[in-house]
């Protein structure tokens, strides 16, 4: 379950974030963008989150997983067509095989939502290349 050693990169990685901020916010939601050809599995990454974060400083914070479909692009029929998940990767009009994926691979944090101890609310939009 390769869930569970990424589940322990995300952690380290949002606490990074978490001990640059000159107050420790409360995080309560930290949101995910995963591509389908990413293999990971949204239920194991959530079921991993929740073991991970029992009784530590992201206890009670939430995984919200948005999947971006797997889209590949036919260079011959110069067409974007979305494959059968493990079934067919070929382009399904010229059989030709799948060349070049335009989506799903993401795998990165989107957002983190938190509370600052003040009780104003505040949200970091946005974490380039999925360090915050």
């Amino acid at each position: 379950m390769h869930e569970t050693d990424m589940t322990k990169a995300l952690i380290m990685t949002v606490r990074q974030w978490w001990e640059e901020q000159p107050e420790r916010p409360l995080i309560e939601t930290i949101h995910l963008i995963v591509g389908q050809f990413t293999c990971v599995e949204p239920a194991s990454l959530q079921f991993a989150f929740a073991a991970q974060t029992q009784n530590t400083w992201l206890s009670g914070a939430k995984l919200a997983i948005r999947e971006t479909p797997l889209v590949a692009y036919c260079h011959p029929c110069q067409q974007e067509y979305t494959p059968e998940m493990g079934l067919r990767y070929a382009c399904p009009n010229c059989q030709q095989p799948m060349e070049e994926i335009r989506s799903g691979r993401e795998l990165k944090i989107d957002r983190i939502e938190y509370t600052l101890a003040t009780g104003a609310e505040q949200e970091l939009v946005e974490c380039t290349g999925g360090v915050c």
